[in-house]
Parts: C-alpha cells; structure tokens; sequence
C-alpha cells in the first residue's frame, strides 16, 4: 500500500500533516482487503482563504473520491474521511456485488461499518440555536446570508410563506431548496 501525498499552489506536506493523513486514511484502506488497494492519492492544496484536500482511492470496478474545502487543513482531512465512509456506506452492496462477481474478497474480514461510524462519526450535537424566520424574497435572503458571513440562510418565501433555503454553492453561484409541507390524507 502506497500514499502519494502531494502538496500543490506552493503547499509543501510537512511530515506532520503526512502522518495525520496516512492516520486517517488508514481507516479507510484497512476496510478494505490488502489486495484491494495499492495506491492512494491525497492532493493538498491551500489558498488564501481555505485549503483544499482530494482524496482519490482506485480500486478495480470503482474509484473513491472525496474534495473538501475548509479553513482549517486537518478539519478538511477529517471531512474527507466522513465523504469516504459515506460513499463506501452508500455503495457497499455495489462495490461487494462487483467484487464477488469477479470471485475477489473486497472487505476485509474484520470489516465493521458500524464500528467504523462510532470511531470516524464519534461527534456530538454541542450547540443549538432558535431563530425567528421571516417572510423575504430570495433576493433579501441572498442579501442576509451574504451580510450574516454564513453560506446559507434559511426564510420564508414571501409568496408561499413556506421555508426555503439558500446556500452559495461552491462554483460561487447561488441555489435555493425550497420546502412545502407534506398533506397526508
């Protein structure tokens, strides 16, 4: 098992940030059997106002791939991990389908999910909010959020009154998910 461990946009990997990542990934790779997994690739990238971490996994029949943005490099390497274990939860019976079609092992024997999301998901609810929505167009509400220092805000459509909201999509476009009661008869 290999990591390419690169560091681009002038980021240069220290060992410490090295060994966090082979740490975590570690997680990762060890679900699945030795043979599996030869290469994995960890691109660092850090900007001025985020770092940027990608994580590709190739493996025969499917590839894993994770980029996340954050401030904070170690936060973005720890989200990484959370978009991988998410994919490999999502996909699992897909990615055994796939193996065992071929006749090959693909999860190792010790393979938990369930321990795997007590140790990488081992977060806790610490903070809670109330809030007032109010009636606006999606025009105030892009407005709010942008003055807030949030990446999305949550309304009310001042024509359905129903709650929506909007979010800055990472392309720097805007986007709105719009709720409406469900009626069950």
């Amino acid at each position: 098992m290999r990591y390419e461990i690169i560091g681009k946009n002038g980021f240069v990997a220290t060992d410490a940030i090295k060994a966090y990542v082979v740490k975590k990934l570690d997680k990762i790779v060890n679900m699945f059997d030795v043979r599996v997994i030869d290469t994995v690739r960890v691109v660092l990238r850090v900007y001025k106002e985020y770092s940027k971490v990608e994580v590709t996994i190739p493996a025969p029949y499917i590839i894993l791939r994770s980029e996340v943005r954050d401030p904070d490099m170690y936060a973005a390497i720890d989200k990484s991990v959370d978009k991988l274990t998410a994919q490999i939860r999502r996909h699992k019976s897909k990615i055994r389908h796939h193996f065992e079609k071929r006749g090959q092992e693909v999860f190792s024997t010790e393979f938990s999910l369930e321990a795997m999301d007590k140790e990488v998901k081992a977060r806790q609810l610490v903070k809670s909010k109330k809030f007032s929505i109010k009636p606006m167009s999606v025009e105030d509400a892009i407005a709010q959020m942008e003055l807030s220092g949030h990446d999305f805000f949550i309304f009310l459509d001042e024509k359905t009154n129903n709650p929506q909201i909007v979010y800055a999509r990472e392309d720097g476009d805007y986007a709105v998910i719009e709720a409406t009661p469900e009626v069950y008869k």
